[in-house]
């Protein structure tokens, strides 16, 4: 093949992909204020409501994983890992998207769940995340409210929390402080806002349909 035209493919194939970083959905300017989160991302506070109601789970705790887990940006993989220390060449996991799912858990949880979504789709991620935290209440029986140790179930799994993985992890224990503590953040600051955040009649039919 040519040099030009092996030249003129790069071109495209690096316009491609600026197009589609382009396209993925911008994080929230100030994450760390639920607030401001859900009065920038109109879309994200409906499907947040929706599923509160869905599975009676404060949108405060999910919102805290989520914020640690990918700081909201949908297309977020983990670390790559690279041949000879150099080329690039795959990731160190399959964990993707908002929530961090690893592919196998995803699939399960479509599975499980009878649904189908996208792992950088927010309400698509959110619905796992509290699935997910619903059969931690389940299963190792930690409170949904909870967000220190249901990160810890979170992040371990079911069967390496019970197994206490954690425990010799003090960067983990660390890591759920903060997001206990964030959670907590986050529900003071939604008690102040939630009923300016409702919006008028309209918004809320059409958030509906």
């Amino acid at each position: 093949m040519p040099v030009v035209m092996r030249q003129a493919r790069l071109v495209v194939s690096l316009a491609l992909m600026a197009a589609l970083a382009a396209c993925a959905t911008a994080p929230p300017t100030h994450p760390n204020d639920l607030c401001a989160i859900y009065h920038e991302k109109r879309g994200w506070y409906h499907a947040a409501m929706r599923q509160e109601a869905k599975w009676n789970i404060p949108s405060s705790v999910p919102m805290a994983i989520m914020h640690q887990e990918s700081s909201f940006r949908s297309n977020v993989h983990t670390r790559r890992t690279h041949i000879f220390w150099v080329i690039p060449w795959g990731y160190i996991t399959t964990a993707y998207g908002y929530a961090q799912a690893k592919t196998d858990v995803w699939h399960d949880y479509e599975r499980r769940a009878g649904v189908s979504g996208s792992r950088d789709n927010f309400a698509d991620a959110l619905n796992f995340m509290n699935w997910y935290i619903t059969n931690t209440r389940q299963i190792d029986h930690i409170p949904v409210t909870d967000a220190n140790r249901q990160y810890l179930a979170y992040h371990d799994g079911w069967g390496g929390y019970r197994r206490r993985t954690y425990a010799s992890k003090a960067w983990l224990i660390n890591v759920a402080d903060k997001v206990g503590a964030r959670a907590q953040l986050y529900q003071r600051q939604f008690d102040r806002c939630k009923d300016d955040l409702k919006g008028g009649f309209w918004e809320r039919f059409w958030s509906w349909l």
